[in-house]
């Protein structure tokens, strides 16, 4: 468990609800900074409303979001994303009429435009040369692995320190599957720390530090990777819904 001075993100106690819908139970995780935490668990389990909950989409009724030992659970999308929090959204939302370049502008609007934008497309572009040769297209055109790609460099263009994504895989054929979990692992060599909803079990829990798993809006496990890629309940069910003892 990630203490101190070490905890970039974390929620305590959070209860979220859609209208009478009582979507996330007293949900607790950590984030120690420069970790690759997966989220996992079946559909409608709480996995998306936890990424809205940290951008601000969805706002708890009680308990708190803190990152950087700072609460931001009442701050605007804007604040967080300013603050270094930057999301990878599910179905990759790019803008489908402006150019790869264009949307890749958009991820920094949040930052005066000079020398260090430069040196961030520079480092989007080495991450991922068919962005750069795709520059000019309009976004829309390109295919879901190329779309994804440009996605993951918006998110970059912020600056990050925290990048939370929604089901980066999904949608994707299996090479980009590959490509895209072995640029999440470059990134966060980089420095940057990954929060990430992951229905591919296998190739989430190959890469990630640690995991919680989600089931009907509460936490029912918890561990590193290693513990939960040997656990007999998350073998069994490749989390879908998963049976653990007590977790009715």
């Amino acid at each position: 468990m990630h203490d101190g001075g070490d905890t970039i993100l974390r929620f305590e106690d959070v209860n979220t609800y859609y209208g009478d819908l009582h979507v996330l139970k007293n949900v607790s995780y950590t984030i120690g900074r420069g970790e690759i935490v997966s989220l996992l668990g079946g559909n409608a389990c709480g996995k998306s409303t936890t990424m809205k909950t940290i951008m601000g989409v969805v706002r708890p009724v009680s308990g708190r979001v803190l990152f950087d030992g700072a609460e931001i659970q009442d701050l605007p999308t804007s604040a967080r994303v300013r603050r270094g929090i930057a999301p990878v959204l599910e179905a990759r939302r790019l803008f489908p009429r402006m150019t790869v370049y264009e949307n890749l502008e958009m991820g920094a609007y949040t930052r005066p435009k000079g020398a260090e934008f430069a040196q961030d497309l520079d480092r989007v572009y080495a991450l991922f040369p068919r962005v750069q040769e795709r520059r000019r297209q309009i976004a829309g055109t390109l295919s879901g692995g190329e779309q994804q790609m440009v996605a993951i460099g918006r998110a970059l263009m912020a600056r990050p320190r925290l990048i939370c994504m929604d089901e980066p895989s999904m949608g994707l054929s299996p090479l980009y599957v590959e490509q895209v979990f072995d640029i999440i692992q470059q990134i966060n060599a980089q420095g940057t720390t990954i929060f990430m909803v992951e229905q591919n079990a296998s190739m989430a829990l190959s890469i990630a530090h640690r995991g919680y798993v989600l089931q009907t809006g509460q936490v029912v496990l918890s561990g590193t990777a290693k513990q939960l890629r040997e656990n007999p309940a998350i073998r069994e069910a490749y989390l879908g819904e998963l049976q653990v003892p007590g977790a009715a």
